[in-house]
């Protein structure tokens, strides 16, 4: 079983890479409906649409034009997250996204971070490089 460090990892926007990443997560999840009819003894479900979302949190690089600058709100992008590095036979993640939020934090004894939230726009896929 392998395993792999958080430092391994990218994220692109389309074939660019974002500058200085700090972490990413991807969150996919599944509806339900509820097919129990009378005289059932438990309720029953099937399964329904999938949907994703996510977030990027990076040190803010005003310079990264085609990455942290390709993620301004609304824009639809083309998200590709690379857990374990983004070398041939790596594992990584693939879908369509919309960038729903931006926020910058800044202090005095620190550096300038912004997070950026995202929502897929139809499926996430699992492939290699």
């Amino acid at each position: 079983m392998a395993t792999h460090a958080g430092s391994e990892g990218t994220v692109k926007v389309g074939s660019d890479a974002i500058a200085e990443i700090r972490s990413f997560s991807i969150e996919e999840t599944a509806d339900t409906l509820e097919d129990t009819s009378m005289g059932d003894s438990a309720r029953t479900y099937k399964p329904s649409l999938t949907s994703f979302s996510g977030s990027v949190d990076v040190f803010w690089d005003e310079s990264d034009t085609a990455g942290q600058g390709g993620l301004t709100i609304g824009a639809e992008v083309t998200l590709n997250l690379y857990p374990e590095g983004d070398t041939a036979g790596d594992t990584y993640l693939s879908g369509s996204a919309i960038v729903t939020g931006r926020s910058v934090s800044s202090s005095f004894d620190g550096l300038v971070e912004m997070s950026i939230s995202v929502q897929g726009n139809g499926a996430l896929t699992q492939t290699t490089v």
